[in-house]
């Protein structure tokens, strides 16, 4: 059993699912960057539309219980915090989803598997799949079991993710969204360094490195705002 075969198999014991159709976890797990090297596998765009729609179900649910005198303007703050881009990234790292992720070389180069964008859509067509093939009592007890971390820590301060900072006070200055880009990755696969360069518009761009992508483009969005005196 390959590295990837270990990755899936111990995905699926997380998700406590046993699939009756295993193919439709493997198209879950079929990131778009492979369609163009193999045409004939479908890719998990459909069910990353349907699950990021299942998520939102439970996820209301399960505030509705929390906080059943809360009016709807304190429910949907909450709700953007736990279904958000970010979020479901973290989930997927917390269920070992990058391993299990089919990619196109070219992408997992240039460290797809920790990208926030591919972990949570990859999380969202998971939870479609668990949805079509266990049925909604299965798929909300999944859903319940993998977010408990996400509901647990709603009410606590979070430190600010740099790249969100760094966000939040360029537009505070009328300006673009930062702008992130690879300019170099070293190292074996096992253990990458990928050199990331962040850019606002008006500013000298600041690079940063990091084992993964996502872990560059902090340490650079960090820098910046360090740079500039926040």
């Amino acid at each position: 059993m390959n590295a990837r075969a270990q990755a899936v198999e111990a995905l699926a014991g997380r998700l406590g699912h046993a699939f009756s159709d295993p193919s439709l976890l493997e198209r879950a797990l079929t990131h778009a960057s492979v369609t163009g090297v193999a045409a004939k596998q479908r890719d998990n765009e459909v069910l990353e539309f349907i699950g990021d729609r299942v998520i939102g179900l439970f996820a209301a649910e399960r505030l509705a219980e929390l906080y059943p005198k809360s009016p709807e303007g304190d429910l949907a703050p909450r709700l953007n915090a736990v279904v958000s881009r970010e979020a479901c990234a973290r989930v997927a790292r917390r269920m070992g989803l990058g391993p299990a992720l089919r990619l196109a070389p070219s992408e997992t180069k240039t460290g797809g598997r920790d990208k926030d964008s591919i972990l949570a859509g990859a999380c969202e067509a998971v939870m479609a799949a668990v949805y079509y093939d266990g049925g909604v009592d299965v798929a909300r007890r999944v859903f319940l079991d993998l977010w408990s971390e996400a509901f647990d820590t709603l009410g606590q301060p979070r430190p600010r993710d740099p790249k969100t900072a760094l966000q939040e006070w360029a537009q505070g200055r009328g300006k673009p969204l930062p702008t992130y880009s690879v300019t170099d990755r070293t190292g074996p696969d096992h253990a990458p360094v990928f050199t990331v360069s962040v850019e606002v518009a008006g500013l000298i761009p600041m690079s940063a490195q990091g084992r993964s992508r996502q872990e560059a483009e902090k340490a650079a969005a960090a820098q910046l705002l360090e740079r500039e005196g926040q």
